[in-house]
């Protein structure tokens, strides 16, 4: 393929054998000159080594100056990246590689610099800070990658991608990298790159073939007990846990922890030395369970991965395909495992026609089942387990005094007692999991109209037991989706907040909290604002919605009522609602009086009444 001796040296030094398909496909392109390259392959698939051995290849190591400039999305992905391009330059004397992000001392990444390096790997936001402080020259810059260019859009670097661009020669070798093909990085591809090649390793957009998709549907309530199932299911489990929040993922983390897995938490909110820390335990297998948001576990490269588990779905399905190419990598099979409820139910169907994969609906293991499989383990691992004869010979004499009037089977039923009590313990009372069921188009109506009951027992407009449901005047038409939901009760919510059931409608939408937290989660919310709308947060179990789950039903049908009123005389939707909301203020206490009036509540009253001020 055209590979120098040195770099292919260190090639053999890290056991490869034969090179992947993209590395095949990529290598020999890029070793030309003017080869610009889109190349859209799954993670785990060897995108470092083929983008990485045609730049070190191309470098001069005796000029100091910066030839080759890498972007990634994230701080850690910065550090792996460096680290394979050091072990691919292991023999080539005089190169130097330096990663330069944000969340770390700055001064030493300019000192570093300062000494010349010939390829710099960063993240976009740092990299622009160190152009704009003139430590970063660029104007030799030869070949430009953009590993992960979908993440890094999504993640808002846009901007800084085009500054960076118009600070590197236009004569350079540019190559994007990356898992999907979306809008945005067609953009960029038009505007940066030049009579590109694209090398499709697989297809558009698909998930990684080697990984089985599977989901289990579980009540809301019940999701981190399907978890502990999983998880106990398969004793050799090496997984990364997605969580959407970072609040819910140190929530699972510690709740991990707490009842004895082998769990670290991976999210934004750890400092740079914690989350270095815990990804080095990861790759080193000391933490069994990595929980983690989709930006932190961006771009991970971790051997061996076994499973990636879905605790809930991401909204967008390209995440979605991210997060299964953790695993399956190199060959191996992996499996990629979501916990859903019913409402997700629609997200399964559309990531399966998106990935051209099927899921498949798993029925979560019973607790007999997860016993022998654990009790499996213990066995192997005593049977495997190698004897240091020498070792423990002082210790035999001992030993053989204190068992010699116990009968063997007695000792193997208190060793498997000692390894294995903690499982038959919690499985021995484990609550039953019911599966829900999807109920049918005129079962939904009823429940909707309170005459009726959802699978899980319990009526629509009911909280979950423990939970209070409060009421919020936003919906979707205000761009009000679980994702806005949860950044907007994490900005102005103190501490950690729970978040139950999210029942989402055009106009507004009811949010399940902790009994204990609800009083919290108004005052917190209460006067608020939301995309230039004043926020109202109220117990919806006490009325102060202000809507029945009829007058919910009717806001959901008929447009055409609801703009010009009806037949019996009924007032149009807007009038309607106006007239709620006008009522809600009234009962909690916050509506004005006109001037030297008291309150009108006939038609004239409303219309005379103007909304008050802050």
């Amino acid at each position: 393929m055209g590979v120098s001796d040195q770099i292919r040296k260190a090639i053999e030094d890290l056991g490869f054998a034969h090179p992947m398909p993209v590395q095949e496909e990529v290598i020999p392109y890029l070793l030309g000159e003017g080869n610009d390259v889109i190349a859209l392959a799954q993670t785990g698939t060897g995108k470092t080594a083929a983008f990485g051995i045609p730049l070190l290849q191309k470098v001069n190591p005796a000029d100091k100056a910066t030839q080759a400039l890498v972007l990634s999305p994230t701080r850690e992905l910065c550090l792996q990246i460096a680290d394979d391009l050091n072990s691919f330059a292991k023999y080539i004397d005089g190169l130097h590689i330096v990663s330069v992000y944000g969340g770390t001392d700055i001064g030493a990444q300019i000192r570093t610099l300062r000494h010349g390096v010939q390829i710099i790997v960063a993240t976009p936001g740092r990299l622009l800070d160190l152009m704009n402080r003139g430590v970063a020259q660029l104007d030799k810059v030869h070949n430009v990658v953009l590993d992960e260019a979908d993440e890094m859009l999504n993640m808002g670097f846009s901007e800084s991608i085009n500054a960076i661009f118009e600070g590197v020669p236009t004569d350079r070798n540019t190559l994007l990298f990356s898992a999907t093909m979306s809008k945005e990085v067609e953009r960029i591809a038009r505007n940066y790159l030049h009579d590109y090649k694209e090398i499709v390793v697989g297809s558009r957009n698909e998930g990684a073939e080697n990984v089985n998709h599977i989901y289990y549907m579980v009540h809301s309530k019940d999701k981190y007990l399907a978890l502990k199932r999983i998880v106990d299911f398969h004793p050799r489990i090496f997984a990364i846990i997605f969580c959407r929040t970072k609040i819910e993922t140190q929530d699972i983390a510690d709740k991990l922890i707490k009842d004895g897995y082998n769990a670290e938490a991976l999210h934004g909110d750890l400092s740079q030395q914690q989350r270095d820390l815990t990804m080095q335990k990861f790759r080193q297998h000391t933490v069994q369970l990595l929980v983690a948001t989709d930006v932190a576990a961006r771009g991970l490269d971790v051997d061996d991965l076994t499973h990636v588990i879905n605790y809930g779905l991401p909204d967008d399905i390209e995440n979605y395909t991210h997060r299964s190419g953790r695993t399956g990598r190199a060959g191996k099979k992996g499996t990629s495992i979501s916990i859903i409820h019913t409402r997700e139910k629609s997200k399964v169907r559309a990531i399966e026609k998106e990935i051209g994969k099927p899921f498949v609906d798993g029925e979560l293991p019973k607790p007999e089942e997860i016993c022998k499989k654990q009790l499996f383990k213990v066995m192997d691992d005593i049977l495997k387990t190698d004897v240091d004869e020498e070792q423990i010979a002082t210790y035999m004499n001992d030993i053989n005094r204190q068992f010699e009037y116990i009968d063997k089977e007695d000792i193997i039923k208190k060793m498997v007692t000692v390894t294995f009590g903690r499982f038959l313990d919690y499985y021995k009372n484990a609550p039953a999991l019911e599966k829900p069921t999807t109920a049918k188009r005129g079962a939904r109506d009823a429940n909707e109209s309170g005459r009726g009951r959802v699978s899980n027992g319990r009526r629509k407009h009911e909280a979950e037991s423990g939970f209070r449901r409060l009421f919020v005047n936003l919906g979707k038409a205000d761009g009000f989706y679980p994702g806005e939901i949860m950044q907007f009760l994490n900005r102005h919510v103190h501490g950690r907040q729970e978040v139950g059931h999210i029942d989402l409608l055009s106009k507004f939408s009811y949010i399940e909290v902790p009994e204990g937290d609800a009083r919290k989660v108004m005052n917190a919310l209460n006067g608020q604002t939301y995309k230039g709308r004043e926020v109202r947060c109220n117990d919806a179990e006490e009325g102060g919605h202000g809507r029945s789950d009829r007058g919910r039903q009717r806001d959901q049908r008929g447009d055409s009522a609801g703009r010009h009123g009806n037949s019996r005389g009924r007032a149009p939707r807007e009038q309607q609602t106006r007239q709620h909301e006008d009522w809600r203020e009234l009962m909690n206490g916050k509506a004005f009086k006109l001037k030297g009036e008291e309150p009108d509540f006939s038609e004239e009253g409303w219309a005379r009444r103007r909304p008050r001020k802050k």
